[in-house]
């Protein structure tokens, strides 16, 4: 093969090969912080208007977040492992952040309105290790994926019958006192990992 042959096919290998890369960076990062933390800059990467009802069945909006550091969290009452584990370890963070946490606000918002009640969440969300005073919220279905699409949240329904599950993504959404996203936390850091990434993010205002 000539040489120039030989050159011009080894650079489309290594354009492909560049090519290849960034498309499998993409699509790592669109399953979710790696490291465990992704910090907004300038317009924020989720959040937005919603309309729910509160574990008490009031109606509540986006507003809900403003004048307090916010973590919302999408799941569901009759997740076997995920969601307890996540609500468990908030609540092991809230502990670990001590006065701070008189600022913050969980927010548990259920992607299954089908069985998640008002009356339901707020039975689930008064067991014993999960966070304090967490906000359990619901709605219709309707109102449901709208907060879902709006903080870019995944879910679905898996099976039929009363034995469905639901699949669903597992980030915890720190939000600020103005209602903006600031960074993401990871499943599976533990607590002081996650602590430490709400006490930085809080710093920085």
């Amino acid at each position: 093969m000539p040489r120039r042959s030989i050159l011009l096919f080894a650079g489309a290998c290594i354009a492909i090969a560049a090519a290849l890369a960034i498309v499998t960076v993409v699509v790592v990062s669109g399953r979710g912080p790696a490291a465990g933390e992704v910090s907004s800059t300038g317009q924020p990467l989720v959040g937005g208007d919603f309309q729910l009802v509160n574990q008490d069945g009031a109606p509540v909006d986006q507003t809900m977040l403003n004048g307090k550091w916010s973590l919302v969290f999408f799941g569901f009452t009759y997740c076997p492992e995920f969601c307890p584990t996540t609500l468990a370890e908030l609540g092991a963070v809230q502990q670990r952040l001590g006065d701070k946490a008189d600022n913050l606000q969980i927010v548990f918002v259920s992607i299954d309105p089908e069985r998640d009640t008002p009356r339901q969440l707020k039975d689930y969300l008064s067991s014993d290790g999960f966070p304090k005073g967490t906000i359990g919220l619901t709605g219709t279905p309707e109102q449901v994926a709208q907060a879902a699409k709006a903080y870019r949240a995944y879910y679905e329904k898996v099976g039929e019958g009363e034995g469905y599950t639901m699949n669903h993504s597992l980030t915890v959404y720190l939000m600020g006192p103005d209602g903006k996203f600031r960074t993401a936390v990871a499943y599976g850091l533990g607590p002081d990992k996650a602590t430490k990434i709400i006490e930085d993010a809080m710093a920085r205002g």
